[in-house]
């Protein structure tokens, strides 16, 4: 059925341009043609949420907190030729932070998925204690070699002029379909759902949760006079621990000069039919 296969193809695995409060050094970007497949293994065995100390960098704990650096990378860097997934990671540490809430620092390997370009980096991601509510407060260090690629803008300012002068606008639906086929025209704009996804999941990400984004239901194109292209975008998400599929409706826009930004972003029921996914 539709579910069984989106968890089959769930690895990607924007006005709220960066949700959570963030810094990150000054070098931090945003590339087509394979379909991304970004697979995380997670261990059966679970350690306690709360542990503090040393991590396994394989357990749930470490890989949540790895998602939010994944998700945060998204949101400064992504475009329809550059998406960044969590590849592997090496180490963990968590403690307790008075007035803070939950530091994790990370030792861990990221990989541009269009390009399969990887770098290693270091980063600190924070959770606020759960009765305080603040946003995510994320570090990553300088990871250039991730972003130095000229060719991403080049393909970029070719999609945008295509469809920014295009007469009949873009529509599309089940990214990817039952088989887990996506056209190859569609692909930047899976590429784009997934980094727009990447605002929604990193708003959403706490300490138990572990989110990615398994299918672009609907994507439509939007007629606008403004210079960046305008979509509305229906996504499934798949929260990996509770395993609920959730859907949400987002208005994103993009242009190679302004990059990625999700305007409105809003959570919603969803039916399948006929393999076929519909947002109520």
């Amino acid at each position: 059925m539709i579910l069984g296969v989106l968890l089959a193809v769930v690895g990607l695995s924007g006005v709220t341009t960066g949700s959570p409060i963030v810094t990150v050094p000054p070098n931090a970007a945003s590339e087509n043609s394979e379909k991304p497949t970004a697979v995380v293994v997670v261990e059966e065995a679970r350690e306690e949420v709360m542990e503090t100390g040393e991590l396994n960098p394989n357990h749930y704990p470490a890989q949540r907190a790895a998602k939010v650096v994944q998700h945060y990378l998204n949101t400064l860097h992504g475009s329809p030729y550059k998406v960044f997934g969590l590849q592997k990671v090496f180490r963990a540490y968590a403690e307790d932070v008075p007035g803070s809430g939950r530091k994790y620092q990370l030792e861990l390997s990221v990989q541009e998925m269009v390009k399969k370009t990887t770098a290693n980096c270091e980063a600190e991601v924070i959770f606020p204690r759960k009765e305080d509510h603040p946003p995510l407060q994320v570090h990553v260090s300088s990871h250039d070699d991730l972003l130095n690629n000229n060719v991403s803008l080049q393909e970029e300012t070719l999609l945008y002029q295509q469809y920014k002068r295009n007469h009949s606008l873009l529509f599309a639906q089940n990214l990817p379909d039952s088989n887990g086929h996506i056209e190859p025209e569609h692909i930047p704009f899976w590429h784009l759902g997934a980094v727009a996804s990447s605002f929604v999941m990193l708003s959403e990400s706490t300490e138990d949760t572990l989110y990615n984004m398994a299918q672009v239901a609907n994507i439509t194109q939007l007629a606008s006079n403004d210079d960046p292209l305008k979509f509305e975008y229906d996504v499934l998400l798949h929260e990996m621990v509770s395993q609920e599929i959730i859907a949400w409706k987002m208005l994103v826009t993009w242009s190679p000069s302004e990059g990625v930004k999700v305007l409105k972003m809003e959570k919603r029921e969803y039916s399948v039919t006929n393999l076929k996914t519909t947002l109520l």
